[in-house]
């Protein structure tokens, strides 16, 4: 057979799979034809007022070669620029889209953050001022209200439905270029990400840039089923990260919005962490779930209801904690108040206790910087075992600290088992296993206590807050 006979064949043998792979691909045309109109472009001024002051002349004497020279750059009085420093506008741009015909718009809390004018530019071109109704920081959720009637509105879906590998689309304004259209897949569901408690992100990889902020995520039914809030990006432009807040999660926000003007949120007061496989054989779980308490609000809700530092919620008024992402959106969606129950695994057996859920104040949860301790001038001790040097507290450092007791992590050896564990230097050991650590002899004693164990639980100070760490006391598995 010839050469170009086998060309031939080869090309009609791909026909057909060609043809069944174009046959699978998405067509997004009806959609975007129909669901576009209720897609808007958000722009925003905000006005920015500098230092009354403005630039100032150093403090030279007059009798300096170098005054007459700077003098000549701050001729004002007293040595500043002349006359008042001008204020000025800034803008940005964003996304929204309809929720109702008469006129209300879902977008992103931080579209509309601080702005003295929002501007909705609708798909056909007219313009409207907008009013904010509220705005949500820690959902990044904000409602916003034009003057306009009968407008073209989106229909809702439903996140949960949703299938990691489906495909989804987006509709916004990246870089101003409005209606823009992009497409992907789910690549995730209920993401947690970083400062963000209250939200279980759908990841995807649609390209979202600076400007589809607010946008709506679509499904192919061409309902929505997220709002379009942040990207993971190391250069600021998209990467293929994308996270959108479930529609669910959104209009939630934005009936509290509607109705008070905020949101109001339940709270117990603990500070929690992820169990992993390592802290949850160490607390004698079969498997990784719930949320481990790591800090206790000696005056809030669960403090008082009894629960410890130490224990594992597992359950909260009935539902599942699978994830330590589960509890603050479960927490926070009860009525202050009212009562709950919380169901906690401790020490190896499920307790409950019954909680009077308090308000999620602004500042509740805000991240506090931590003060930077000083080192104890003695030498660190135990270096030789599990690549730890540790040192005694001192009256000073105990005050720093903030703890009555415990010792202090001078030296990690890496490759280590207390690097393994995720020990720092600056660390205070606190306790193990729930023992107070008094002194680096009754630390070692403890470890000795619990040698049989494989793991330890050790409860570590770090900066201003509290984590468990699992130490594993043998090498291997």
């Amino acid at each position: 057979m010839s050469i170009r006979n086998l060309i031939i064949a080869a090309m009609l043998a791909c026909a057909p799979l060609a043809q069944s792979v174009a046959a699978v691909l998405p067509d997004f045309a009806d959609l975007v034809e129909k669901q576009g109109p209720s897609v808007v472009n958000i722009s925003t001024t905000t006005t920015v007022r500098p230092d009354a002051r403005g630039p100032q002349m150093p403090n030279i004497p007059e009798d300096d070669p170098a005054f007459d020279m700077f003098r000549r750059f701050f001729p004002g009085p007293n040595g500043g620029m002349p006359g008042q420093p001008r204020e000025q506008e800034s803008h940005s741009l964003g996304s929204g889209f309809v929720i109702n015909a008469d006129g209300y718009i879902l977008t992103n809390a931080h579209v509309v953050d601080g702005a003295d004018e929002v501007v909705v530019k609708l798909s056909d071109k007219r313009e409207f001022k907008a009013r904010v109704i509220g705005a949500d920081k820690r959902t990044d959720v904000a409602l916003i209200r034009i003057d306009g009637k009968n407008l073209p509105q989106v229909s809702l879906g439903d996140p949960g439905k949703l299938r990691v590998g489906e495909w989804v689309l987006a509709i916004g304004s990246p870089f101003g270029f409005e209606s823009t259209v992009t497409a992907g897949i789910v690549s995730a569901k209920g993401r947690s990400l970083p400062q963000e408690n209250f939200v279980p992100f759908i990841q995807t990889d649609v390209a979202i840039n600076p400007g589809n902020s607010g946008g709506p995520l679509f499904n192919m039914k061409g309902e929505v089923v997220g709002i379009n809030s942040q990207i993971y990006s190391r250069t600021g432009g998209f990467m293929g990260l994308s996270f959108a807040i479930p529609i669910d999660v959104a209009m939630d926000i934005a009936e509290q919005l509607k109705s008070n003007g905020k949101v109001t949120r339940g709270r117990i007061g603990v500070v929690i962490q992820e169990v992993t496989k390592e802290l949850a054989e160490t607390f004698g779980l079969s498997k990784p779930a719930g949320a481990l308490v790591s800090a206790v609000d000696p005056d809030g809700p669960a403090a008082k209801a009894g629960v410890e530092a130490g224990d594992i919620i597992l359950k909260f008024n009935g539902k599942a904690i699978s994830t330590s992402g589960d509890l603050p959106r479960t927490v926070a969606s009860v009525k202050p108040g009212s009562r709950g129950t919380v169901q906690v695994w401790r020490k190896g057996a499920a307790r409950e206790f019954n909680v009077a859920v308090a308000e999620l104040n602004d500042d509740d949860g805000a991240p506090q910087r931590a003060q930077q301790r000083k080192r104890n001038d003695k030498s660190p001790q135990n270096i030789g075992r599990l690549g730890l040097g540790l040192s005694e507290l001192n009256p000073n450092s105990r005050r720093q600290a903030d703890v009555k007791s415990g010792v202090m992590v001078e030296e990690v050896l890496q490759g280590g088992q207390a690097a393994r564990a995720g020990l720092r230097r600056g660390d205070v050991i606190v306790q193990v296993n729930d023992q107070d650590v008094k002194s680096i002899e009754q630390f070692n004693g403890l470890l000795t206590q619990f040698e049989k164990r494989k793991r330890v639980a050790l409860l570590v100070k770090r900066g201003e807050g509290t984590l468990f760490l699992p130490l594993q006391l043998a090498e291997g598995n």
